[in-house]
């Protein structure tokens, strides 16, 4: 048996999310399906993490095992697109990797973007792509709020309620709010995520980069553990999986 790894890169607009779902199409089995009939075989892929319903990806790392060697990656990777293309998924990469190689378990650290258009006029070119916020946000406010959350910390405040993660201390290794133009982009870097974390860490910055919250109040939703208390989440269509790294 042969292991390789792909890249993917994705809208995820048309699909009820990563992962194989019993209603609905999902990037997985769309994926799954085309290597299935390129390689003429019955092929599994595992992806380093689930993205939820209208989450993008720019670079989400799966692997999969064929009994067949693949010699000519590039012409495999155009094969792969010429189906894919037009539901809106591309193949980026593909490498061969050693059989211990685990798409998920061998991940070090998983980077998520969000985009926020902070402007009047809504989006057409970005329609679905980011979240739109007329009210101009407070940008010093939102990154003295953030420092907070760097570190090893309990992030049970921004936890789904159907998350099944085992703990909900996480260690968030590094946050990023930069204004470029008209578009405020958060970058997060960590191990891992529970679910919905990010986009309720995001909900809660808006809330004070609209001035709803002081820093005094974003601290104590915090640290309150009680997800009640978390403002909405950003809505799932300002998300992007940006890398994995191995």
């Amino acid at each position: 048996m042969y292991r390789y790894q792909i890249l993917i890169e994705y809208v995820g607009t048309p699909f009820v999310g990563w992962q194989i779902q019993k209603k609905g199409k999902s990037v997985q089995k769309l994926v799954q399906s085309t290597i299935s009939k390129i390689l003429k075989e019955k092929i599994k892929i595992t992806g380093a993490g689930r993205t939820d319903k209208n989450v993008h990806s720019l670079g989400q790392s799966a692997h999969f095992d064929t009994k067949k060697k693949i010699i000519n990656t590039k012409k495999f990777i155009y094969s792969l697109n010429f189906f894919l293309n037009k539901k809106l998924i591309s193949i980026l990469e593909i490498k061969k990797r050693n059989p211990s190689f685990h798409a998920r378990y061998s991940a070090k650290e998983r980077i998520y973007e969000y985009i926020i258009l902070n402007r009047l006029a809504s989006p057409s070119i970005d329609r679905n792509k980011v979240w739109h916020i007329r009210k101009k946000l407070d940008l010093k406010l939102m990154k003295k709020s953030a420092k907070m959350l760097l570190g090893k910390k309990d992030f049970k405040t921004f936890q789904a309620s159907n998350c099944y993660s085992l703990t909900s201390v996480k260690t968030l290794k590094k946050i990023n709010i930069k204004k470029r133009s008209e578009k405020i982009e958060f970058q997060f870097k960590s191990k891992s995520f529970l679910r919905n974390q990010v986009r309720s860490m995001v909900g809660c910055l808006i809330y004070v980069g609209e001035k709803k919250w002081n820093l005094k109040k974003f601290e104590n939703v915090f640290k309150s553990r009680k997800r009640k208390l978390c403002a909405p989440p950003a809505p799932a269509h300002g998300l992007y999986l940006a890398k994995v790294i191995y």
